[in-house]
């Protein structure tokens, strides 16, 4: 039996991490939340994949991707959060389960950042708890591809 893939996917910015406003976005690269998402994924019977891009198109090509070979995605959008409907539309074709991530509570912050077009795909949203957020996604996600 193979174990179930789940692809974690970043936006724009998040190769930055541990490097950029620390002081929002935490110490930990993405780098170190990818480890930490394989070892857990491991741990609940997950294959992992985590992927960055700084580019819209480029994580539409990742969310398409995805079809027939991941049974879930987890994804932190960062900026496209509140402005990519192409994100959105995207998702809407993934077939399984649909995690959205944030490392800060975005309703703490601009009000801009109060609004996600992904939040109407996801099947559920975890924000505020930084890189654990992550792993608290993968918990979530070996119960809904169980």
């Amino acid at each position: 039996m193979t174990q179930p893939v789940i692809h974690i996917l970043n936006g724009p910015n998040l190769n930055l991490l541990g490097h950029r406003e620390p002081e929002i976005y935490g110490h930990q690269t993405l780098e170190d939340i990818a480890r930490d998402c394989a070892a857990l994924g491991h741990e609940l019977g997950l294959e992992t994949h985590l992927l960055q891009s700084n580019h819209e198109g480029a994580l539409v090509d990742m969310i398409q991707a995805a079809r027939g070979v991941a049974q879930g995605i987890i994804i932190n959008p960062a900026a496209y959060t509140h402005t990519s409907v192409a994100i959105l539309d995207a998702l809407a074709a993934f077939e399984g389960p649909v995690i959205e991530v944030h490392l800060s509570n975005i309703y703490k912050r601009e009000a801009f950042r109060h609004h996600s077009y992904i939040s109407a795909r996801a099947d559920a949203v975890i924000a505020g708890c930084g890189g654990q957020g992550y792993l608290l996604a993968l918990r979530r996600m070996a119960v809904l591809v169980a």
